[in-house]
C-alpha cells in the first residue's frame, strides 16, 4: 500500500446520534458542525511515520514536513526510509532526535523485527504496549495510529493537547483535571474516536 492510499475515517449517523444522547453538549455540537470527514492513513508504517513528524509541532509545521518527506521519498515504507541516513531525514526540517527515531524504526520493521500487521490482532491497550517499545513512540502516537490508521472506535487521547482544550471550550472550563477528563471520555464511550474528531474540530474554531 502506498503512501497516498488516504480515507476517511467511517462513521455515520448510528455514531452522532448516540453520542448526542449520551452528552447533550457535545449533541448540541454534533447539530451545528454536522459531519465531519477526518482524514485517515490505512497504511500503518505511513501513518506511524506520521504520527511521529506530528509529535510536539504545530499541525501547520507537520505538514510542511510531511510534504517535502513525500516528495523526496515518494512512498513512505520501511524499505525508503531505511535506505536513508539520519542527516537526510532530518533534513525535511525536523529535529534530529526525531530522524533517528524514524530511521531506527524503519530498519527495524525492514528486516522484519515488529511486525506491524500483527497489531490488528490486538487490543487498544495491547497495540499501545507493543508500539511503546520503538523508540521515539509513546503512548499519544500510538493513540493516533489507533484512530488514523486502524480506525479503532473508542480513543480519547489525554496527551493530545487540541483535545484537552477542544473539550474545555465544550464545556467551558478555564482548565481541566484528568479526572473531569476521564468522566466525559466515559460519557463517550463506546464511541470516543468519533468525539475525538468533533473535539479536535472544535479545538480549532
Amino acid at each position: 500500500m502506498g503512501t497516498l492510499d488516504y480515507k476517511l475515517f467511517e462513521y455515520g449517523r448510528k455514531e452522532m446520534d448516540e453520542l448526542s444522547q449520551a452528552d447533550k453538549i457535545l449533541g448540541a455540537a454534533i447539530q451545528r458542525l454536522g459531519k465531519i470527514d477526518r482524514v485517515i492513513i490505512p497504511d500503518l508504517f505511513t501513518a506511524l511515520i506520521h504520527a511521529i513528524v506530528g509529535q510536539l509541532v504545530s499541525v501547520k509545521a507537520a505538514a510542511t514536513i510531511w510534504g517535502r518527506m513525500l516528495k523526496h521519498y515518494g512512498a513512505i515504507s520501511p524499505q525508503s526510509i531505511a535506505m536513508q541516513n539520519a542527516d537526510l531525514i532530518q533534513s525535511c526540517g525536523m529535529t534530529m532526535k526525531k530522524a533517528v527515531c524514524i530511521h531506527n524504526i524503519a530498519v527495524t520493521i525492514s528486516q522484519g523485527n515488529f511486525d506491524l500487521d500483527g497489531l490488528h490482532c490486538l487490543s487498544d491497550q495491547q497495540v499501545i504496549h507493543k508500539l511503546s517499545a520503538l523508540p521515539g513512540v509513546g503512548r499519544w502516537t500510538a493513540e493516533m495510529l489507533l484512530i488514523h490508521a486502524m480506525e479503532r472506535p473508542d480513543v480519547v487521547s489525554w496527551g493530545d493537547l487540541a483535545i484537552r482544550r477542544g473539550m474545555m471550550k465544550l464545556y467551558g472550563l478555564p482548565s481541566i483535571s484528568k479526572g473531569q477528563f476521564d468522566t466525559h471520555r466515559s460519557a463517550y464511550s463506546p464511541f470516543g474516536s468519533v468525539a475525538s474528531i468533533y473535539l479536535w474540530k472544535i479545538s480549532s474554531e
